[in-house]
């Protein structure tokens, strides 16, 4: 397909004009010393980005970009040398997107780093090296990661009520969700009665979409039967859309509209996750049937550049959707599978991944930083 900015049967622009903020899931030197990044914010609608460890160690791990960087910091310690690359990665990915920021009055434009995941059990660390991060960063356009683990809870709103804007992530289960949402209320609460301008404070919350269906599709194709074959591949975007009908209901109290009321903007569900696991499935998938206003959907590059070739835009595919979407949920635990089961083991397999991915990327620039030094 030719590419076109300004042609609106593009797939990408429609998504737009159908509330969704496009955001890229992946960010490295390479982005952005070629002017990749800006093209995707040009020809593919892309407003935002999102990191996490994995994508950082992927990054370290390919090509040459970050010889120069590793070659200025031979001989320092690791961890200082991972917080410096990445943040001066997401401080120069913020800079090419500020002007989306400016123009969508801070909603959007937004560049997002994940705390250690090594400290998502310890809240007292995640707050601290929250702050570190966003002041290291020092954009207004960034968003600190933060898990959606139960000591995460607490993290959520300290680091709001300091003015930091806070992506959580590792979001699974419905429950969970309520929690984010009211940790983020809490938040803003105290940023307001500690004098913070409500306006520019940003957060997303990160609803994990293909991993769900991974895990539940595994339990059902375990149990064999007919009628557990056939509910396959329905249990995220059915979870994702419960997840919706509570942010509408959260967001319509009087709560979040004495916040608004002072300029707060809404924590915005994050579609998390939304590559498709099962080559069985569509590829835009978890694109095209989570379709709704104030949305955001973070795309790796396959999923956006597959979304920008064939992606169906035909509205909004979630809203009024609940009753059919908790029917599903319960067609499935019908079957003996606990969403509440699946969804803690997905937290728990979530933060060790993201772990494991922290550790790959210290020894890739350990590794980076021996022989820039040799």
């Amino acid at each position: 397909m030719t590419e076109n900015p300004t042609d609106p049967a593009r797939p990408t622009q429609r998504l737009s004009e159908a509330g969704v903020s496009i955001w890229l899931d992946d960010l490295s030197r390479e982005r952005l010393d070629t002017g990749n990044l800006a093209e995707l914010v040009r020809t593919r609608d892309v407003v935002g980005v999102t990191t996490n460890p994995t994508i950082f160690a992927k990054a370290l791990s390919e090509g040459n970009a970050y010889d120069g960087t590793l070659a200025e910091l031979a001989g320092t310690d690791v961890e200082p040398a991972v917080e410096r690359i990445t943040t001066d990665d997401v401080r120069a990915a913020a800079d090419v997107l500020r002007d989306v920021y400016d123009a969508t009055r801070t909603v959007d434009g937004r560049v997002s780093i994940e705390v250690d995941p090594r400290l998502a059990r310890d809240t007292a660390a995640t707050v601290e090296t929250a702050k570190r991060l966003w002041a290291t960063v020092d954009r207004p356009n960034a968003m600190i990661k933060i898990p959606a683990t139960l000591e995460g809870l607490p993290a959520i709103t300290a680091a709001l009520a300091e003015g930091i804007s806070v992506n959580v992530t590792l979001i699974f289960s419905i429950e969970r969700y309520r929690g984010v949402m009211d940790a983020f209320l809490a938040g803003l609460e105290q940023a307001q009665a500690n004098g913070h301008d409500l306006a520019p404070i940003g957060s997303v919350a990160s609803f994990f979409v293909s991993r769900v269906d991974a895990a539940v599709d595994k339990a059902l194709t375990e149990v064999g039967t007919d009628d557990a074959l056939e509910l396959r591949g329905k249990a995220a975007i059915a979870n994702a859309r419960l997840a919706y009908a509570a942010y509408e209901e959260v967001f319509a109290t009087d709560r979040w509209k004495a916040l608004a009321a002072a300029g707060a903007k809404p924590q915005r569900p994050l579609w998390a996750s939304t590559g498709v696991k099962d080559p069985s499935y569509r590829d835009t998938l978890y694109v095209d049937e989570l379709v709704a206003p104030g949305v955001v959907n973070t795309m790796p590059q396959g999923t956006l550049d597959a979304f920008a070739d064939h992606g169906l835009v035909v509205g909004d595919t979630v809203s009024g959707t609940a009753e059919a979407s908790a029917a599903t949920i319960a067609a499935i635990e019908a079957q003996g599978i606990s969403m509440d089961e699946v969804t803690r083991q997905l937290e728990d397999e979530g933060v060790h991944k993201f772990e494991v991915s922290w550790d790959e990327l210290l020894t890739t620039t350990k590794a980076g930083l021996d022989d820039a030094g040799a």
